[in-house]
């Protein structure tokens, strides 16, 4: 079960990583300019050759590889489609949900059964899902049909990418799987530059940071890079039918956000846009306790 720590350690890592991104960016960035630079930045894995070698695995592993890495950066480009048009927390909150149950589903069809043998583990995938949903709740506005495809399309594309990225691990090691992938993340991201807009945004506008904050933000890229790196680690560890557990643990990472915003915004109030009104703190510590629940049945 040392997966399990290291996942809660990516979430932990991850959550820090986007208050920062949200304190440094006055909003949501470009969807396919972040592509660009999320699947591209990935291409620096290779740097670790010289430590861990690199070898060429059959062809079939190649495309499995290269394709998990391409449906990483499209299930990027709709998550953040979906937040630049659509009501963030209802996008998240969506995708939390469908993700786990998408995972489930293609895993279950694969090995043509259900993955989850006893009462137990459906009552703790159940709570996690919950919490995570509940965490990310606001009651504003309805989803709208638009809003729900574009979870579905990249909640989708998430679930396939951790069966495709399980299907590496498997039959490669590690580090040279995780090359493979970010190639194919690399090969995806570079299709964007046919986009003008994308070109116009990354050579012609002109930098918004300061020294300082500029330091910030590469510091706290290469901290999302580490937490993607224990991300991945995570799915190797883990057996497949524990990947849908993976996604709905998700959740802790909300549980992480909100107890940072909680003690921070006193003294940034610029952090966050988040109210810490009485009805908004029993939700949140009501999701927290489902959350924890479902990782005490889980775990024990």
């Amino acid at each position: 079960m040392l997966w399990v720590f290291i996942i809660i350690s990516a979430y932990l890592i991850l959550a820090i990583n986007s208050l920062v991104d949200n304190y440094l960016l006055l909003g949501p960035p470009n969807p396919k300019s972040y592509a660009f630079y999320i699947g591209t930045l990935g291409i620096i894995t290779l740097v670790l050759i010289p430590f861990v070698g690199f070898s060429v695995p059959e062809i079939s592993q190649i495309l499995i590889s290269l394709l998990a890495g391409i449906i990483f950066v499209l299930a990027i480009y709709f998550f953040y489609i979906g937040l630049e048009y659509f009501e963030p927390s209802r996008i998240v909150a969506a995708i939390g949900g469908l993700t786990p149950l998408f995972t489930f589903i293609l895993i279950s069809i694969c090995s043509k059964r259900l993955i989850f043998s006893g009462i137990k583990e459906i009552l703790a995938f159940f709570l996690l899902l919950l919490g995570s949903f509940l965490i990310t709740f606001k009651k504003k506005k309805k989803i709208s049909l638009s809003s729900f495809k574009i979870s579905l399309i990249a909640a989708f594309l998430f679930a396939l990418m951790f069966v495709l990225t399980k299907n590496v691990y498997l039959n490669q090691s590690f580090w040279h799987g995780f090359m493979w992938i970010r190639i194919g993340g690399f090969l995806a991201g570079i299709c964007f530059l046919f986009v003008k807009q994308v070109r116009q945004e990354i050579f012609n506008k002109k930098s918004t940071f300061t020294k300082k904050t500029g330091s910030i933000f590469i510091l706290n890229q290469g901290a999302g890079a580490g937490a993607l790196i224990l991300q991945n680690f995570a799915i190797y560890l883990a057996g497949i039918n524990y990947l849908p557990f993976i996604n709905a643990l998700q959740g802790v990472q909300y549980v992480f956000l909100f107890i940072l915003i909680f003690f921070l915004t006193k003294r940034f109030p610029k952090i966050s846009e988040e109210r810490f009104t009485k009805k908004i703190i029993i939700q949140k510590v009501l999701s927290i306790a489902l959350i924890c629940l479902g990782l005490i049945i889980f775990y024990f």
